[in-house]
């Protein structure tokens, strides 16, 4: 399946008692797949998935395909450092209708490479849907080589990588030595230009719940080959691309849609709301990013 070019790693929206918001959900998916999203990760990192519940996450799932209800693909996050949990939540999300897994690389046990292999492998074999890896060093302590990420892609329903992992040269191995139809996605946002320039597909985005149109416009015009506006519309991009982890991610995208009208709601524990300071920041950069696209 092909995921698209910009996939939002949807915020979770919880009311004033810390409960998901279904009808804040409903409206935020709708505001993403009108804005520039063509795919959605939801109970991933930015869905703040260690907070969720079994049963939320399944609740999670069912909601989002009906109200996505085929118009984009939709990816649910069952990854955990538990191989037998990350099958069970596997079947539970095929079962409420998406359209592809994704699964990070185990945290805080630390496997080998091979442990890793063995992980991936072993989950993928229970589905049927497509599967991404999500490769992220920086918060689970371990990441998979280039080399378990291309032996990987040759298991015949592991169809892409998430990787935020920041290593270009990692990145153009993976892409040079994966057969063609195994797509390689930033996970960064600030690196989604550089990233398709050495052949990757696209960005799993948390930037695109404020600027989707203008990450399909970023890329759009790289693919046609006007690399002067793709640069420049990196270039007015990247402050908020920096600035929306200024604090631990998800507070201050879930802060930015609540400052331009998409209520999600705050955080949960041990994610804290951002201080005065942080949230002035904040809205100067969204101000100065709005005035920056305009010009």
């Amino acid at each position: 399946m092909n995921f698209g070019q910009v996939i939002t790693a949807m915020v979770t929206p919880f009311g004033a008692n810390g409960d998901i918001d279904w009808p804040a959900t409903e409206r935020l998916i709708n505001h993403l797949l009108e804005n520039g999203t063509e795919a959605l990760v939801i109970a991933g990192t930015t869905g703040e998935s260690p907070t969720l519940s079994a049963e939320e996450k399944k609740e999670l799932f069912t909601f989002t395909v009906n109200v996505v209800a085929g118009r984009a693909p939709v990816i649910a996050g069952t990854g955990s450092n538990d191989t037998r949990d990350s099958v069970a939540m596997t079947h539970i999300a095929e079962q409420a209708g998406v359209d592809g897994i994704m699964l990070v690389t185990p945290y805080y046990n630390k496997p080998s490479q091979e442990g890793m292999y063995q992980h991936f492998r072993t989950i993928a074999e229970t589905t049927h849907l497509p599967v991404m890896l999500y490769n992220i060093p920086g918060r689970s302590a371990v990441g998979m080589t280039p080399e378990t990420i291309i032996r990987l892609a040759q298991v015949e329903n592991i169809t892409s990588v998430k990787e935020a992992s920041g290593d270009l040269d990692a990145m153009a191995q993976i892409i040079y030595a994966t057969p063609d139809s195994f797509q390689l996605y930033s996970g960064d946002d600030a690196l989604a230009l550089p990233v398709l320039s050495i052949g990757g597909a696209g960005v799993v985005s948390v930037a695109a719940h404020i600027a989707g149109n203008e990450l399909q416009d970023m890329i759009r015009s790289f693919r046609l080959g006007d690399l002067a506006r793709a640069a420049s519309l990196h270039q007015r991009l990247l402050p908020l691309f920096k600035g929306l982890f200024a604090a631990p991610n998800p507070v201050p995208v879930k802060t930015a849609l609540n400052l331009n009208g998409i209520d999600t709601g705050s955080v949960r524990l041990p994610m804290i709301p951002l201080d005065a300071t942080e949230l002035d920041t904040l809205q100067k950069l969204l101000a100065v990013t709005e005035r920056s696209l305009i010009s």
